[in-house]
């Protein structure tokens, strides 16, 4: 049964609590107070171009786990994005081209530590030998989607390129009527987000016996908002911010405007276990295994990976799948095993981007109060062109790894 699984479950507690920690965030006036400190005292948002590139660089310096790093942009970034009057698919878009892409590149965090144990499952069954951390670390170096979508995001944000559906894509006032104040301390913003960020990779730690790389990701995330409302709660009574009225009040709202969101969730969890009961990655592995040239191998490798992704909504799963399946075929065809992993990872976050049932797809939405829908029309054109980028690279770097 899929409520069975304590991960699943873990999941979608989390996405309701990230509703309760946004709208305490909202309520208790440290957006309020960091607005106006960003566009008054400091003037470092005055434009949309400067008002994007804060949730950009958040994505990129926030690599601890790729949901926390979608709400934290969307929290932050919502209200300088209402302040420019940018839409949310835009807010949405860069949210989530940073989250995963980051997450995957720089590996101290839950994305590490599965694909240490898939690289570290091939060495003892003795398909390859070596270290796993080195080889891990040397497939890095090969993700190119991620690169490249961090890429295409930065220049889209500093040149202003709307491609496809973003061009329709119109600013809609929040519901969240955010009013820049200077009498609130930016503190009640920004305790509450240092906390989630050193949470994380403490209860990464303590799931993983000391090892952060070992952390349970689901656990870490869950226990990490568990810990921010408590201290929340502890920080804005202390602090006379709010009283226990306005604190159970604003948990509920926030709980019950995201509750639709985790459903969301769970249905797109449900469509993930089917094609994975239906062995839907086996078989669409096995229809290209066979005749490959060793110079195709590592695109045809991201492009099924992509397409897996996509099917079943999960890169994770998807990593699952395709590495037992591309590492023993780069093997056999004596291709470089690291770029083969790279292009596993990379067709993961690739077709992940692109999915419409994907978690980080409807959690970027939830955080920019976007439309999943639209979210993923918008973001489309610019996921394409980036795995367009990454699928050329892996067909020349295939070329100049072999022989």
């Amino acid at each position: 049964m899929l409520l069975q699984e304590a991960w699943i479950l873990k999941t979608l507690a989390f996405a309701i609590l990230v509703g309760s920690v946004m709208k305490l965030l909202e309520k208790g006036g440290g957006i309020e107070a960091f607005v106006y400190y960003m566009e008054n005292q400091k003037s470092l948002v005055k434009d949309q171009r400067s008002a994007l590139l804060v949730p950009f660089f958040i994505g990129v310096f926030i690599f601890i786990e790729s949901s926390i790093t979608s709400l934290i942009a969307g929290a932050v970034g919502k209200p300088l994005c209402q302040s420019q009057k940018i839409s949310s698919e835009k807010l949405a878009f860069v949210c989530d081209s940073t989250s995963a892409p980051v997450s995957s590149l720089i590996v101290l965090n839950g994305w590490g530590a599965l694909l240490l144990g898939l690289i570290t499952t091939q060495i003892e069954n003795g398909m390859i030998s070596g270290e796993s951390v080195e080889i891990l670390i040397d497939s890095v170096l090969y993700n190119f989607y991620a690169m490249s979508a961090l890429m295409v995001t930065f220049l889209t944000i500093w040149f202003g390129i709307d491609l496809g559906a973003m061009k329709k894509a119109k600013f809609k006032p929040s519901k969240q009527n955010y009013k820049t104040s200077s009498d609130k301390s930016m503190g009640l913003m920004l305790y509450p987000i240092l906390l989630m960020i050193g949470s994380v990779f403490f209860y990464l730690y303590i799931t993983g016996d000391g090892d952060i790389l070992k952390g349970s990701g689901s656990s870490s995330i869950f226990y990490t908002m568990l810990t921010t409302l408590f201290f929340i709660l502890v920080y804005y009574l202390g602090t006379k911010s709010m009283d226990i009225k306005e604190y159970s009040s604003s948990v509920y709202k926030g709980a019950k405007q995201l509750f639709p969101i985790a459903m969301i969730l769970l249905m797109a969890f449900a469509i993930g276990e089917v094609t994975s009961q239906l062995h839907t990655g086996l078989y669409l592995a096995s229809l290209a295994s066979d005749n490959v040239s060793v110079y195709l191998l590592a695109s045809l490798i991201f492009t099924l990976s992509g397409i897996i992704a996509f099917s079943t909504g999960t890169s994770w799963g998807t990593f699952s799948i395709m590495i037992p399946i591309a590492v023993p075929m780069a093997v056999g065809l004596d291709a470089n095993v690291a770029l083969a992993i790279g292009a596993v990872v990379s067709g993961g976050v690739f077709g992940d981007h692109c999915s419409p049932i994907s978690d980080t797809t409807i959690i970027s939405s939830m955080a920019s109060e976007c439309d999943v829908v639209a979210h993923v029309k918008t973001q489309l054109p610019y996921a394409l062109i980036s795995g367009g980028v990454a699928f050329l690279l892996f067909i020349l770097f295939s070329f100049l790894t072999h022989g």
